[in-house]
């Protein structure tokens, strides 16, 4: 394998991209070498993502170079970039559920045999595949049967059979369970050991020693600093934002007030059971398990986007009906969904769109929407939220993770929602927007607002809640007060096997 200078098989300098509005490189300077997981870090919006789709031929440059192999290169498209060796696995997989594994794999270069799809030919090439990433799959499996880990293994193995060269990797472990990552990274390290080179894209800090070799940092579209994997967490937060963080989870804890959300006896067959539980105002609430602990499930319950079978939903007192979103939302409840691209936005309508949403039917007289009070409202919250945006017009769907999310909450806001359920507020946010989201926590209970969160990041759950449940296998495993609460004692309870005899008195 020929490299360029100092080693390298990658190297960018100067590069430079800009939207109307935004200027999304502005300078970035990057190389990768053979065999090393090189990470790249920054906040969102820090311009990874138009780095990335420039390498993967998705857009072209205004200036700078591209050098592979020592010489420089133009990369127009998909079809240039797999020619370089270089391939992408975006956090949207781009499989086709309805084939089998093998197929995907062969997409448009299925092994022919005359004239004739190979399936035989075919096959055995992808069990080849998927025995050099790991993965015991039946190439014959429908590809819509597989769970996201190893729909993501098939991703890999289809970018070996491309005989990539650069592997870049964008946030790959946003969606797995521990187990899940951990066997991800053997098969990264396996791939690193046959001299692949892999950029790889991650939020999540306590990874980056475990996978990487150096961290090149974004901020404002521009590289300002490239440091070995086991630099503290405290200077790349530094790297990242342009300032320290001295108080990552910065809960101000307000004296509760009356119960503005009350859970009795909820279940749904199959889902979970005998859920019971309060929210007062002023409070913030966590609810934490493992994935397939029923969290998502109830929380949909609440907001009546799901039917329950038995038990009862009360905000400020009054009864919900089962399954009724419409009357969930005219008592006050608001739901920020675990999917916000899927269920919270709508991503071909723009920011103002998004942000009046819920209040459609409010800014209407006589069934026709009063649009410019509409569009008020919303630029009126948008400054509150701070969304960093071009303008109200910008399509929601080129924010950043943070900036969406912001306009996910704030169309709550702007209904006047008094019980906000947050089922996994900062999944795929940075470090900057998290603290940003965790501080309108603060001011929405500071407002009186009661907020139910559901996260799988136990020190979050630990330091911005107030009391912590804790659900096992559908039901309520235990009760924790947040401040004396350990990571230890939360896992206990949320892998017990008889959750009703686990109970924990917060007091």
């Amino acid at each position: 394998m020929s490299t360029g200078r100092s080693g390298e098989i990658l190297r960018v300098r100067g590069l430079r991209k800009g939207f109307p509005g935004v200027q999304a490189l502005d300078g970035v300077d990057f190389d990768l070498r053979p065999g090393e997981v090189h990470v790249l870090l920054g906040e969102n919006g820090a311009g990874k993502s138009t780095l990335i789709k420039t390498l993967s031929g998705a857009h072209r440059p205004d200036e700078g170079t591209i050098e592979v192999d020592g010489k420089a290169v133009e990369i127009r498209s998909a079809q240039d970039a797999a020619g370089l060796g270089i391939a992408t696995i975006y956090q949207e997989f781009n499989l086709v559920p309805e084939l089998t594994v093998a197929e995907n794999l062969f997409l448009g270069r299925q092994p022919r045999r005359f004239g004739l799809v190979d399936r035989k030919a075919m096959n055995e090439r992808a069990r080849e595949l998927l025995a050099r990433v790991g993965v015991d799959v039946d190439p014959g499996t429908r590809m819509g049967d597989l769970g996201i880990a190893r729909a993501q293994m098939v991703e890999i193995a289809k970018a070996l059979g491309l005989d990539a060269r650069i592997l870049i990797m964008d946030e790959p472990t946003a969606v797995l369970t521990t187990g899940e990552v951990d066997r991800l990274f053997e098969i990264v390290s396996g791939l690193r050991d046959q001299g692949v080179a892999v950029v790889f894209i991650t939020h999540h800090l306590e990874e980056i020693p475990r996978i990487g070799d150096r961290v090149t940092v974004l901020r404002d579209g521009r590289s300002v600093g490239q440091v070995p994997a086991d630099t503290p967490e405290r200077e790349l937060v530094r790297l990242m934002v342009g300032r320290s963080i001295e108080q990552q989870y910065p809960r101000e804890r307000t004296e509760p007030g009356p119960v503005l959300l009350q859970v009795r006896g909820l279940g749904r067959e199959g889902a979970f059971e005998d859920v019971s539980f309060e929210v007062r105002a002023g409070e913030v609430v966590g609810l934490a398990g493992l994935v397939g602990a029923g969290r998502t499930e109830v929380a949909r319950a609440l907001f009546g986007a799901d039917r329950y079978d038995t038990g009862e939903v009360l905000v400020d007192g009054k009864r919900l009906p089962s399954g009724s979103v419409h009357a969930a939302r005219e008592a006050g409840l608001g739901l920020v969904p675990e999917d916000r691209k899927g269920q919270g936005l709508v991503l071909g309508a723009d920011v103002g769109e998004n942000l009046g949403l819920v209040t459609l039917g409010s800014a209407s007289r006589g069934g026709i929407v009063d649009r410019s009070k509409n569009r008020a409202e919303a630029a009126g919250m948008a400054e509150r939220l701070g969304v960093r945006m071009s303008g109200l017009g910008q399509e929601v769907r080129t924010l950043s993770g943070g900036n969406q999310q912001k306009v996910v909450i704030g169309k709550w806001l702007l209904a006047d929602a008094r019980v906000l359920v947050l089922d996994e507020p900062t999944r795929g946010v940075d470090v900057g927007a998290k603290v940003e989201i965790y501080q309108l926590i603060n001011r929405l209970t500071a407002a009186g607002r009661a907020v139910l969160m559901i996260s799988s990041d136990l020190p979050e759950v630990l330091g911005m809640s107030d009391r912590v449940l804790v659900m096992a296998r559908g039901r309520i495993a235990g009760e924790l007060l947040a401040a004396e609460a350990t990571q230890d004692e939360v896992m206990e309870l949320a892998v017990a096997t008889t959750p009703e005899n686990s109970q924990k008195d917060p007091s």
